[in-house]
């Protein structure tokens, strides 16, 4: 049986890899997309996962796929197109490697996945189907999405969702917020950002966020801050917990980092999100922490994905930093 399927995109990030003899910019590419750099994130502490997208039938997509495959991460569902190229982004780094991103995607091999390429036997192998906002933008991967997501909730899978806002890939922040909420009534699991807890229930005090988000009947919260650490949330406890004091060189794909984390200690404790208690929660966010603070230390998503042994020896090793603020 398999531990996490996702579906969504995967693509190819362009990252800054620093200035050639001339002063002009290099970038060296790195394979990511947040669905796929979750299973691969589960899949290097040990889960059993698979992938469900979409790729263009050129050198990036054929790259992808090897990235999956190298990664243990089932590619059954990966499918290939001669219609349109790879998805492609380009990220740009600020001094505290937080990122932005340039999307190529008009269209992206991504958005053209189709109801009836969806593999649902998959899904039916997987205990959690994990999904993020993007394959919801545009037709036909919104409606593929929206199958995927129904079949999976029917089926009793555990539903994770990362809503991921990245607003230059809606047509309007209407449209977005809409998807977003959609999302939101199928999830067991939620992993937001700050900002995106913010834009989905409208509240800029981080408990109060949380709180609607489970009085909406979501089981377990946890909102990432970066060097703030998370919040997490379950059966109307709130904690809090810090993280570890990396050098930050890039920090994209951390937060999938840390969400491959809390998916595989859930299947590891065996329970449904719902009877996973305060304590155990804990326990998991300091792990998670620490496997997204390993990744931003790396460039990169997918080749910065630590293993379990990373991931201890950070704990051990690397002092925590806790702003008392947000205790």
């Amino acid at each position: 049986m398999l531990d996490v399927v996702a579906l969504g995109e995967i693509l190819i990030d362009f990252t800054p890899a620093g200035k050639n003899n001339l002063g002009k910019m290099l970038y060296e590419m790195n394979p990511g997309g947040a669905p796929a750099n979750v299973v691969v994130a589960v899949s290097k502490l040990g889960g059993k996962c698979a992938f469900i997208g979409k790729v263009g039938d050129d050198s990036f997509g054929i790259h992808l796929k090897y990235v999956l495959d190298n990664e243990k991460v089932c590619t059954e569902g990966l499918i290939f197109t001669k219609d349109v190229s790879t998805t492609l982004s380009v990220v740009s780094l600020d001094e505290n490697g937080d990122r932005k991103f340039n999307f190529y995607r008009n269209p992206g091999a991504d958005i053209k996945l189709e109801q009836g390429e969806v593999n649902y036997e998959l899904i039916s192998d997987a205990k959690i189907f994990h999904f993020g906002s993007l394959s919801l933008t545009d037709e036909p991967s919104r409606s593929a999405t929206k199958n995927a997501l129904m079949f999976a909730k029917n089926a009793g899978k555990i539903i994770s969702y990362d809503p991921n806002y990245r607003p230059i890939l809606w047509k309007s922040q209407k449209s977005a917020l809409d998807f977003m909420e959609f999302g939101l009534e199928y999830a067991d699991i939620v992993k937001v950002s700050e900002s995106e807890l913010e834009i989905l229930t409208g509240e800029a005090v981080i408990k109060d966020g949380i709180q609607k988000l489970i009085n909406m009947g979501i089981k377990i919260v946890v909102v990432t801050m970066g060097s703030k650490g998370c919040y997490f949330a379950c059966q109307s406890s709130v904690g809090y917990s810090g993280t570890y004091d990396t050098k930050v060189i890039d920090t994209t794909g951390a937060g999938d980092s840390f969400m491959g984390c809390l998916l595989y200690h859930i299947i590891k404790l065996n329970l449904r999100p719902e009877n996973i208690t305060i304590e155990q929660l804990e326990n998991i966010a300091d792990f998670s922490n620490a496997a997204g603070a390993m990744c931003a230390a790396k460039r990169g998503a997918i080749p910065a994905m630590p293993n379990i042994d990373d991931i201890k020896l950070c704990m051990s090793k690397i002092p925590k930093l806790v702003d008392r603020e947000f205790n």
